[in-house]
């Protein structure tokens, strides 16, 4: 079973549904294996305090180009959407930053002067801690495109009984590679104007993916109805409302986990998951509303 935990914004409690979500399954026995794909500015680890053991490189293709072979044709650059290769009088210019590894060029030139080599934009990160696994992975300060090494995470993570996806805040590519793939989605949203908006934005992303997904309430006892009611007019499931509860917040402050605070919320936690085991077991198939 794999369950993702996103959000349409930041700020919404994403991370420590997650992680306590992970930390719950894993005190009930479960097999589970944590990972946070926001890799530009992961924090789980923060929790978690895993035990790191391994790091691996995460490479992308970019292209070379032996001047001897080339003739300055143009036909490179003509095909690079992104304008990561440029051809002058009598050189070429690549920008690596900006190369999306496609790979066009090599296979466009006439004269086969292209070849590609790596270039490191991250790294894995894996370990253990309090009964599971940790895989975490980390984009390069400067790199521009996180989806790479999102992807070369997801392939890392071994088989477990359950695996739980920190997914990135928003609804853009770095979530969509995020989420792909998954059995289930988890949308954690806040009752305010800004909390409803981006909501809806990523029910229309998880709907598209045809992903079954319900919606956790944060702090649900501040702001307005506006969330509930949206829920209820799209007959969207509302699978836990968590109360503002300053211990809480403490303890998110400290790095600790909110379980050290509040062991009730661990229950429900687990209620949360057998939740969404019955209703991904009961659809049989991916549903495209909910």
């Amino acid at each position: 079973m794999k369950i993702s935990i996103a959000s349409g914004k930041g700020g919404t409690g994403k991370t420590t549904i997650a992680t306590n979500l992970a930390i719950t399954l894993a005190q009930r026995g479960k097999d589970v294996t944590y990972v946070d794909c926001d890799v530009e500015e992961p924090n789980g680890h923060l929790f978690l305090k895993p035990e790191i053991k391994k790091k691996e490189p995460v490479p992308v293709l970019i292209p070379n180009v032996d001047l001897e072979k080339c003739t300055f044709c143009g036909e490179c650059a003509k095909a690079c959407e992104y304008n990561a290769i440029a051809v002058l009088k009598d050189k070429v210019m690549v920008f690596p930053s900006l190369c999306h590894s496609c790979g066009g060029c090599y296979w466009i030139c006439p004269e086969k002067a292209i070849y590609e080599i790596p270039r490191t934009i991250g790294v894995i990160s894996s370990g253990d801690g309090d009964g599971l696994t940790f895989y975490e992975g980390r984009l390069n300060i400067g790199e521009a495109l996180s989806p790479p090494v999102t992807k070369a995470l997801k392939k890392a993570v071994p088989e477990s009984e359950v695996v739980v996806i920190d997914a990135p805040p928003g609804t853009s590519c770095p979530v969509i590679e995020a989420i792909n793939g998954t059995d289930f989605v988890i949308l954690v949203t806040e009752p305010t104007p800004f909390g409803l908006n981006d909501l809806k934005l990523a029910v229309g992303m998880v709907r598209k993916m045809h992903i079954p997904f319900g919606v956790v309430i944060n702090r649900s006892d501040i702001g307005d109805k506006g969330v509930e009611e949206y829920c209820q007019a799209e007959d969207i499931n509302i699978l836990m409302k968590i109360l503002f509860n300053r211990k809480i917040a403490e303890a998110y402050s400290k790095g600790e986990l909110v379980s050290l605070v509040n062991s009730g919320l661990l229950g429900n936690l687990y209620e949360l998951y057998e939740t969404i085991i019955s209703k991904v077991n009961h659809d049989g198939t991916r549903d495209s509303k909910r």
